[in-house]
């Protein structure tokens, strides 16, 4: 299969011409990575069974995995799934953006989509191209991360094109994603939500909007026994995972710092802001922004994985976060990428 790679903004094609020949194959079957506000997404039609299976086979997903649905308004759920007044709550404040809601499934979403599952994933993209998309082609789109499964997510065109060609359809580069993470997934219950996956929309925004909201078990374990059924992506597998061995250490930045210095060679990174570079005497530094905060460090995080690679490196040092408030999302990817490796220095 040959991949074709457009530019949104290239010179030979308008928005328009793009966006009409990106619904073509996605109405046909095809598949097409597009850019989302979180993470460049792979997109297929979510009412065409054999699209999932193409979804699955270009990643090398798990086939338990299930797909997040995205729409182009929130009343289109009606047509996916069955809704209540607490999803419309919830839309109402967070859709369009980076909030997925799990809900029972109507027939008309393929089990292929769903993994089985009674239940379907829902999500109101803010991004303007994926919008436009959902519209033109007249369908759902099932779109997980545009990456081979279990590397970091692509926040790039040029990341997709590294995982992608030769696998899909078609590429849409529209730019480098605004958040970098991707989105919360909540289930709603009776008096309110529980996170099964974080991201930009925090605990602290949800509880503004649900009486109780509490996070998964899941959501800060490294995993999820082989045996157990998920109903959210991100869950179960190790994820986000580079090449390079991914360290997390317990400490504050005074000993972040001595412990990186002690346990490095030439071989070895470390993620810092650029306010606190010079204290690394031996790691490459991989800067995250020019202070430390949880946005940059978010953004930044599946880049500089991929980067880590492309310089060879064999290990890479983090600063393990705390796992709340905006910084939760950023540990429950880290200790996906490391597989649970945390090391807290005497």
């Amino acid at each position: 299969m040959n991949t074709e790679y457009l530019k949104i903004t290239g010179e030979h094609y308008n928005d328009a011409e793009v966006i009409d020949r990106a619904a073509r194959v996605i109405q046909n079957g095809g598949l097409v990575a597009i850019p989302t506000e979180t993470v460049y997404g792979l997109a297929g039609s979510a009412l065409i069974p054999t699209s999932a299976e193409k979804i699955f086979s270009a990643k090398g997903r798990p086939a338990d995995n299930p797909l997040i649905v995205h729409i182009a308004k929130p009343e289109e759920a009606e047509t996916l799934a069955y809704t209540c007044d607490a999803y419309y709550k919830l839309a109402e404040r967070f859709m369009p953006g980076p909030l997925t809601m799990i809900l029972p499934k109507k027939g008309i979403v393929p089990d292929e989509v769903t993994a089985g599952l009674d239940s379907v994933a829902i999500r109101c993209p803010s991004n303007d191209i994926a919008h436009k998309l959902i519209e033109a082609s007249g369908h759902p789109i099932a779109a997980p991360s545009a990456n081979r499964s279990g590397i970091p997510s692509p926040t790039k065109a040029e990341h997709v094109l590294t995982d992608m060609d030769g696998r899909i359809d078609m590429i849409i580069d529209g730019g480098e994603c605004d958040i970098g993470l991707e989105s919360t997934v909540i289930k709603l219950t009776d008096d309110g939500c529980v996170i099964l996956r974080p991201g930009a929309v925090t605990e602290e925004m949800l509880a503004e909007v649900c009486d109780v909201v509490t996070v998964a078990k899941a959501v800060i374990e490294p995993s999820v026994a082989a045996e157990e059924r998920v109903e959210s992506p991100g869950m179960k597998y190790k994820h986000y995972s580079p090449k390079a061995d991914v360290i997390l250490v317990d400490a504050n930045m005074t000993d972040f710092v001595a412990y990186v210095n002690a346990n490095s060679d030439n071989k070895c990174g470390v993620f810092s802001s650029n306010e606190y570079r010079t204290h690394f005497t031996s790691a490459a530094t991989l800067i995250t922004g020019e202070h430390p905060s949880a946005r940059d460090e978010s953004k930044s995080l599946f880049h500089l994985l991929r980067k880590a690679d492309e310089m060879g490196l064999e290990r890479v040092y983090i600063k393990l976060p705390e796992a709340k408030g905006e910084y939760l999302a950023l540990y429950n990817r880290l200790i996906r990428a490391s597989g649970g490796k945390i090391v807290k220095p005497e």
